[in-house]
């Protein structure tokens, strides 16, 4: 998106003349100028003159796209006929400006100070819910996100964390959040749980609100007299050997099914089968690298002898051929497939096997977690298989040494076997 810097008084005054009000709102979703005035036909001659301008039946009041181009437009067709009140207008630029920075993964650069606004080309589809929070709260929301961002955090936790401040902050008002105290914030965690919100919920928004107080205020232990919810224990969802292959049976397109082979074959979590690049396939060594995953963490896993062929077969026949990533997308050349196109590749696939299970992609990753668990692996292997952090998410067991993960084989391969799996 491009900006432009404009020059802005106040208003635009030429004394003795009918004034024009600017002001924001959004239409069918997307951000508009607002032109209002007083009934006026010479006004109503300049106003249809101007080029994208629509009238709002609702609103009574004529409206353009709000962009840099839209307002240069209005200026000059009201040059010498009548004043330009933008101070509301100008009043939201400078929130949106605010709200801006709180964005993921980079603020938006709008220079905004008492003589300057920057107006942009474009436009947003929809009011954000920051404009609902205080200015104080949202400065609070700005410095949370920066601070995330210098601790090299995800994007995806960074989303998650901004999204349940967001949430806290609208519900303080114009109160700001940096005077509450530990048994304020106890009382704010049991009215949600009191209004429904889910044990994970309530984790993900504590942990939101901790990273705040603790690490963005610095208030050692700030927390430490809030107790948790206990977490449901849910029990991962798992599809069968039968069921596996009714999936893999049910589409042909070769680069969609080695998307659901590689998932399943070596236990890996959707972000981490887009991400796999041509690079991390060591045939010699039969090993898949998985660089980066969850929580910055590289591992290898177990490079089948039935996926392998697949890949090789799915690059012969792949046009045009990928670059850099194992599976690209339709775009720029070296583009990566995106995590949402895979799972809807899974979804159609679970449909049309006729699974009328309620599982996403990730249940690829459970089944091969349990179907190895269930041949006789060791669960301190599949600890380091999957990548998880502690032991506790996979049972309580040691770790083994990372050398030995490449004997493991895939059930992949005992599925293949039975050759009820079409290629």
């Amino acid at each position: 998106m491009v900006f432009t810097r404009i020059l802005f008084a106040e208003s635009i005054s030429l004394t003795g003349m009918k004034t024009v009000v600017l002001e924001p709102f959004f239409h069918k979703t997307k951000e508009q100028i607002g032109i209002r005035f007083e009934r006026d036909n010479s006004l109503q001659k300049v106003v249809k003159r101007i080029w994208q301008a629509k009238w709002s039946q609702s609103n009574k009041f004529w409206y353009v796209p709000l962009s840099r181009d839209s307002y240069d437009r209005i200026c000059k067709a009201f040059n010498g006929k009548a004043e330009l009140d933008i101070t509301v207008l100008k009043q939201y630029l400078e929130k949106r400006k605010k709200v801006q920075a709180t964005k993921v993964p980079k603020p938006l650069p709008m220079q905004i100070d008492s003589q300057v606004v920057s107006m942009p080309r474009g436009s947003i589809t929809r009011p954000s819910a920051a404009f609902n929070i205080s200015s104080e709260n949202l400065h609070a929301l700005k410095l949370t996100v920066q601070h995330l961002m210098l601790k090299a955090y995800s994007a995806s936790t960074i989303r998650t964390y901004r999204g349940e401040l967001l949430v806290y902050f609208q519900q303080l008002g114009n109160h700001p959040a940096q005077t509450l105290t530990t048994e304020d914030v106890k009382r704010y965690l049991q009215k949600c749980l009191q209004d429904g919100l889910s044990e994970n919920t309530i984790h993900s928004r504590t942990n939101a609100l901790k990273y705040y107080y603790e690490q963005v205020l610095g208030r050692q232990k700030f927390f430490f007299e809030i107790p948790r919810p206990k977490k449901h224990l849910q029990l991962p969802k798992v599809l069968g050997e039968l069921e596996l292959t009714r999936l893999f049976n049910a589409i042909s397109n070769k680069k969609h099914k080695a998307i659901l082979f590689m998932a399943y074959s070596a236990g890996l979590r959707v972000s981490e089968v887009v991400n796999i690049k041509l690079r991390d396939v060591d045939s010699d060594r039969m090993q898949l690298f998985v660089e980066k995953s969850k929580g910055k963490k590289d591992r290898y896993v177990t490079l089948s002898p039935v996926l392998l062929d697949v890949l090789r077969n799915y690059i012969r026949l792949c046009k045009p051929r990928p670059k850099v990533y194992l599976f690209e997308g339709q775009g720029d050349p070296g583009t990566q497939y995106s995590a949402r196109s895979a799972q809807k590749v899974f979804q159609l696939a679970r449909i049309r096997a006729g699974i009328n299970k309620e599982v996403s992609f990730h249940c690829l990753r459970h089944s091969f977690a349990t179907h190895i668990l269930e041949k006789g692996v060791d669960i301190r292997y599949i600890k380091d298989i999957l990548g998880h952090f502690s032991i506790k998410t996979t049972e309580r067991y040691l770790h083994v040494k990372k050398e030995q993960l490449i004997h493991i084989p895939s059930p992949l391969d005992d599925i293949w076997k039975k050759g009820a799996i079409e290629w």
